[in-house]
């Protein structure tokens, strides 16, 4: 089965959510543009959006309507020529509109997963629970005949074991996206150890026609994105944990944010990029690694008292950040929640006394100036060459922070989870917006 066929008939599990509405919008529109293809006239093309909620359903067919009107507008250059046979197509409005019609005609919104048994292939992007994904591919598998192929977007677990579960053969890559797919340029594709060579190499087609950047993994858990987020996330409540005797708890958030953004230069810090993703997801991620990871105890009691406490993050239909740890107004954070009041403590009481403690610090370059200027490599140098001289509380935690930030990094690479350095800090760099990747030289 070719490339083309193999995208005839599609599914997409978990269509509705922040991830699967992402990747059903890129299949639709690569579907779309392979079915309008003169030599596919007539040819069916259908892609399923699977959920478990009609009203999530409708929400998602409004998305992709105004991305494609989006996406539309910029190449309607190119949809010129696509639809250059059709004299009723004059202005480009019209032939805008005809394009949104071609490429939501593809979909069908359905909550049952009797839908996905005549796919070809099915992307899923559920909750990140392996009895759950294995008992669904498991159910696909043995009531579709075309022995259809998986894509799984997991994060974190091992694809072998979903494979070996599920019974799949083969039939299954992890191809990881990462948020928001229609917006970030990087994939992992994780091989499993019997993973079919037919479909990475479909793989590879597919996301290089979707113009990502992929790195691959090794299929160990977490991978390399989360193998370092959530060993970076366990650094900083470490931190915030050790310094409870001289901070109170909400001055060491402070802290510990303002160094991971700031003076490490990335462009959120760990506790606002901790609400991003989700207090909850972040917890659960940890617990599905950590049985895969003997030796090393992926856990953290912090983000476990405050989930006990209703703090979760997240965002909202819209994209819109939740508050979390840290409360937000017009998406800034303003204020971080004490477990101990059980409310929230506004950053400007605690931020002159706590900026004084970390000490004077050589001035950071901003994130936004570094990451889009040609000299960054000169700036990050001169930055980290005047951090790693000086002294202070704030100069020390940060030299602290990005050791272990590289630390993580290598072991990642001895660990066999990176085949080389450059991967890390590929997915560091264009997963994560970072600035620079974690295995540098910036520190000597």
């Amino acid at each position: 089965m070719s490339y083309e066929e193999r995208l005839q008939h599609v599914s997409v599990l978990g269509a509705a959510g922040k991830m699967g509405s992402g990747i059903l919008l890129l299949t639709a529109v690569e579907m779309a543009d392979i079915s309008l293809r003169p030599e596919n006239k007539g040819k069916p093309f259908v892609l399923n959006a699977i959920d478990v909620s009609d009203e999530a359903l409708m929400g998602v067919m409004k998305y992709l309507k105004a991305q494609v009107l989006k996406m539309a507008e910029k190449k309607v250059v190119g949809l010129r020529k696509v639809y250059a046979s059709r004299a009723d197509l004059i202005d480009n409005d019209e032939i805008i509109d005809q394009y949104i019609f071609d490429v939501l005609s593809l979909v069908r919104p359905s909550t049952r997963i009797e839908a996905a048994y005549d796919s070809h292939m099915v992307f899923e992007a559920i909750k990140e629970d392996p009895a759950l994904k294995s008992a669904i591919f498991s159910k696909i598998s043995a009531n579709n005949p075309h022995q259809p192929w998986f894509f799984t977007n997991t994060s974190s677990i091992p694809i072998s074991k979903l494979d070996k579960d599920a019974g799949l053969g083969g039939r299954i890559i992890g191809f990881h996206f990462y948020n928001p797919p229609a917006v970030q340029k990087l994939v992992e594709i994780i091989k499993a150890e019997h993973t079919l060579p037919e479909v990475e190499a479909f793989a590879q087609q597919y996301a290089k026609n979707l113009r990502k950047v992929v790195v691959p993994s090794h299929d160990k858990a977490g991978f390399i994105g989360n193998g370092h987020f959530m060993r970076d996330i366990l650094h900083a409540t470490g931190e915030v944990d050790k310094f409870s005797k001289d901070f109170t708890f909400v001055e060491a958030v402070y802290a510990l944010n303002k160094i991971s953004q700031d003076y490490l230069v990335r462009p959120m810090g760990i506790f606002q990029l901790i609400d991003y993703v989700g207090v909850d997801v972040c917890s659960f991620i940890m617990s599905v690694m950590n049985p895969y990871l003997p030796g090393e105890d992926l856990h953290s009691p912090l983000l476990d008292r405050l989930l006990a406490l209703g703090i979760k993050g997240g965002q909202f239909s819209d994209g819109s950040q939740k508050d979390g740890i840290l409360k937000y107004e017009k998406g800034r954070p303003v204020a971080i929640f004490d477990p101990e009041m059980k409310a929230y403590v506004a950053i400007s009481e605690c931020q002159v006394k706590v900026d004084a403690k970390l000490g004077a610090m050589p001035v950071p370059p901003a994130w936004k100036t570094v990451v889009g200027s040609k000299s960054k490599d000169d700036m990050l140098h001169s930055y980290f060459g005047q951090l790693k001289s000086a002294s202070g509380l704030g100069a020390e935690l940060t030299k602290t922070y990005a050791n272990r930030s590289c630390a993580i990094g290598l072991q990642l690479v001895n660990s066999g989870v990176a085949f080389n350095e450059n991967d890390v800090n590929t997915v560091l760099l264009t997963g994560f917006f970072h600035a620079y990747g974690p295995i540098n030289d910036y520190l000597g």
